[in-house]
């Protein structure tokens, strides 16, 4: 039985993405849920070590057009990224590059209280560039072979004069 180099590439494609969702499944999150006040604030905080790109995501399940003010703070508690968010759902990724807390604030500046659901973590990326290069060759191979397959076929023109 032969394989094709399409079925090839798409299941590369299929390997790296389950391998990099694996990963990512495995960092080290942290989910809250909170009801924030008018101009109240909420801080949390992650254990992070080496070098990386960490993120937060920020759901508000009722939204109704409030705002929230996010700040993420480093161990020494200088901030290093900053968003005002007006949507129901964000997120936000940010570099870190020392060992030890970070910390995302959030607090609310509308003048109604917000229910919100949070998650604040590390992506794992350095992990995830063996699955990045293993997706990216399968699409290569892909678009090879169908270019291949397009170039090769012909349509068949009716004839003009045609009485």
């Amino acid at each position: 039985m032969k394989i094709s180099p399409f079925k090839i590439g798409l299941i590369l494609i299929i390997i790296g993405i389950v391998w990099t969702v694996i990963i990512f499944d495995e960092t080290g999150k942290k989910y809250d849920a909170v009801v924030l006040k008018e101009s109240s604030s909420f801080q949390t905080k992650q254990e992070f070590s080496g070098i990386g790109i960490g993120y937060f995501k920020l759901y508000m399940p009722e939204f109704s057009g409030e705002e929230v003010f996010v700040q993420i703070l480093d161990t020494k508690d200088n901030v290093i990224q900053e968003q005002m968010v007006q949507t129901k759902m964000s997120v936000g990724y940010f570099d870190f590059n020392e060992d030890g807390k970070y910390t995302m604030k959030i607090t609310n500046i509308g003048k109604n209280p917000i229910n919100l659901k949070t998650e604040f973590g590390n992506t794992n990326s350095q992990k995830m560039f063996a699955s990045g290069i293993m997706i990216f060759v399968g699409a290569i191979i892909i678009m090879i072979v169908s270019y291949v397959k397009i170039k090769n076929y012909s349509i068949e023109q009716p004839e003009e004069n045609i009485s």
